[in-house]
């Protein structure tokens, strides 16, 4: 009896570890089990979560490019493109999947002189499949400008030997580009003949050649699609009237011969008549009066962030007053010459910058320093931008200290910008 005890009692300690190895080994399968489907789970989840982000991204892009199509077909009134509540909402329809999602378009402008300079877009899109998850892009639209491009020309043109020029450089006419070129060189000819630019004439050059190692002909592109100048041109008649109505500063034509305008700092311009120049020829024999004689009465006006444009019924002289910078966003507009009178730097070039616009040409001045900086957008709207061909004899040599001769050749010209 005691040895039969003795065997039950073996068996149920035996059975009853059995059941405890049974539970453990079950708890930590199931443990594994449960974390293994809760990252099966989990990495579902995150799949669907990024699928969805990836489409709320597309449908808010669609927004973006729906909007871009849509002011492309209102260029005319833009005001009439912009939402009246300053946001909508539109629906997405996939062209296979239907209606997959939506996107809400907020729009606002930012205008100057009352005129619509720019549109700001942020498009926030959602898909139906979880439309918490949202996706924003932003854009801005502005109309083509020249400042596009470092150079833009209408005209056959040749870029000679010492010339470094950074930025695209196009013009609707052939181009011998002998200078040094940084960017994309591009001609809106595939051939064309080479007369006034070149010695002897070269028929049928390429749309834009080259006759020194300077250059980079890799970058050179023709033909391209000519660029239409319509697009660039500006109403004066259009920017006087915006300047007058809408606190920019507007001056009528002077009783002398223009007015000085320099960059005084501190947001601030002051503008000078100019009573008197010396009358000269330059190097054609052609008479000039571009070097001021004698100033008059001036005034200060201070840029208005609203309207920062400048209207002169009359020629200009362009300049920063010396260790002065532009501080501010400015347009200075002459219905005549404007002549680029002295170095003219920004203080901030993320924020500052400068449009100089004349109905004639743009033109640097005599009297100018040897190595000059110039910022800026230039356009010479029915003229040219440059510096006119000048001789030592034929510049004014007045009595006393003052000698102009001198000033017939500077050694360097730096830009940063847009001619």
């Amino acid at each position: 009896m005691f040895f039969v005890g003795q065997v039950k009692k073996r068996k149920l300690f035996e059975q009853g570890t059995l059941l405890i190895l049974v539970l453990m080994f079950g708890a930590i399968f199931f443990t594994i089990m449960s974390g293994y489907i809760g990252y099966i789970i989990t990495q579902s989840q995150i799949v669907t979560q990024r699928y969805v982000l990836n489409q709320a991204a597309e449908i808010a892009e669609a927004g973006l490019n729906y909007y871009k199509w849509y002011l492309h077909h209102n260029t005319v009134d833009i005001d009439a493109a912009l939402p009246s509540s300053g946001s909508e909402t539109h629906v997405y329809t996939h062209p296979e999947d239907g209606d997959i999602g939506e996107f809400v378009l907020t729009v606002a402008s930012t205008t100057y002189c009352g005129a619509i300079s720019s549109i700001e877009v942020i498009s926030t899109g959602h898909s139906y499949i979880d439309p918490a998850l949202t996706r924003t892009i932003s854009a801005r639209f502005i109309r083509p400008t020249v400042a596009s491009y470092s150079y833009i020309l209408d005209a056959n043109v040749w870029a000679g030997p010492d010339r470094q020029i950074y930025g695209p450089y196009h013009s609707n006419g052939g181009i011998r580009m002998d200078g040094t070129n940084h960017s994309v060189v591009s001609s809106g000819l595939e051939t064309w003949d080479c007369e006034d630019q070149c010695s002897p004439d070269i028929d049928d050059a390429d749309g834009v050649f080259t006759t020194t190692a300077n250059a980079d002909p890799s970058l050179f592109v023709f033909p391209t699609t000519p660029v239409s100048f319509g697009t660039f041109v500006n109403d004066l008649d259009d920017i006087e009237t915006a300047a007058e109505d809408n606190g920019g500063y507007h001056k009528d034509a002077s009783s002398y011969y223009g007015y000085l305008v320099q960059f005084i700092g501190n947001h601030q311009i002051r503008v000078t008549e100019v009573e008197d120049t010396y009358n000269y020829r330059d190097g054609h024999n052609n008479w000039e009066r571009h070097i001021i004689d004698e100033l008059g009465s001036s005034e200060v006006w201070t840029i208005n962030p609203d309207c920062p444009v400048v209207f002169i019924d009359d020629k200009v002289w362009l300049e920063a007053e010396a260790g002065e910078d532009l501080d501010d966003l400015i347009s200075i507009v002459s219905s005549e010459t404007i002549i680029l009178q002295g170095d003219i730097e920004y203080e901030d070039p993320s924020e500052d910058g400068l449009l100089a616009i004349a109905d004639d040409d743009v033109l640097v001045g005599v009297d100018v320093p040897d190595d000059m900086t110039l910022n800026g957008i230039f356009i010479a709207q029915q003229g040219h931008f440059g510096r006119n061909y000048y001789t030592y004899g034929n510049l004014p040599n007045p009595s006393g200290p003052l000698d102009f001769r001198s000033y017939y050749k500077r050694d360097s010209r730096t830009m940063n910008g847009t001619v």
